[in-house]
């Protein structure tokens, strides 16, 4: 079983991250789904509930739209709470030992904006060394992301693209859950 935490702050108007929960819901995987944004709104988050969570799975996948080149806030927010001294690190801190990490996200622009002679002058791989080192430093299988460009309606493009897209990116995302069973 699979835990998805969902960190979308306009949830409701994604075309792209909701397409893919829609997708993940509709397959035969056997995952829960909390959504944080609806879970905390006040950004008050339940460590030990969200603690519980993460024992009861092996894989634990973080959906988000990658914004500024990064999580979202409450995402960074539960990060800061919920792995906390003791439970995902320190001298007793192994809770999440062995576990898998796998960061799943939405990308507005281009691919080719992505590298050193484009506008964002960084591969994305690049902008995710923090979550690399977080799952590192939390003993957790850290899985290279997954995830896909050309999700801005601001941008141009289409919501049939996006949402094709969207489908392409969870049939990957549920094999790559499969593959970690």
């Amino acid at each position: 079983m699979a835990l998805i935490i969902l960190a979308h702050p306009t949830f409701d108007k994604s075309v792209a991250n909701k397409t893919v929960i829609e997708e993940l819901q509709n397959s035969n995987l056997d995952i829960e789904i909390r959504n944080i944004h609806n879970l905390y709104p006040d950004y008050k988050i339940d460590a030990k509930a969200e603690q519980e969570a993460l024992l009861r799975h092996q894989t634990i996948v973080f959906q988000y739209p990658f914004y500024w080149y990064n999580m979202p806030g409450i995402l960074k927010h539960w990060f800061d709470v919920v792995f906390e001294y003791q439970f995902a690190y320190g001298s007793k801190g192994d809770q999440l030992k062995g576990k898998n990490f796998v960061s799943s996200f939405t990308v507005g622009s281009a691919e080719s904006s992505y590298n050193v002679l484009g506008s964002q002058h960084f591969r994305v791989y690049e902008f995710c060394k923090n979550l690399e080192q977080t799952a590192l430093f939390a003993q957790m299988n850290y899985i290279d992301p997954v995830y896909f460009h050309e999700t801005s309606l601001a941008a141009g493009y289409t919501v049939e693209d996006i949402k094709n897209k969207a489908r392409q990116h969870a049939k990957k995302l549920i094999s790559k859950i499969n593959e970690l069973k």
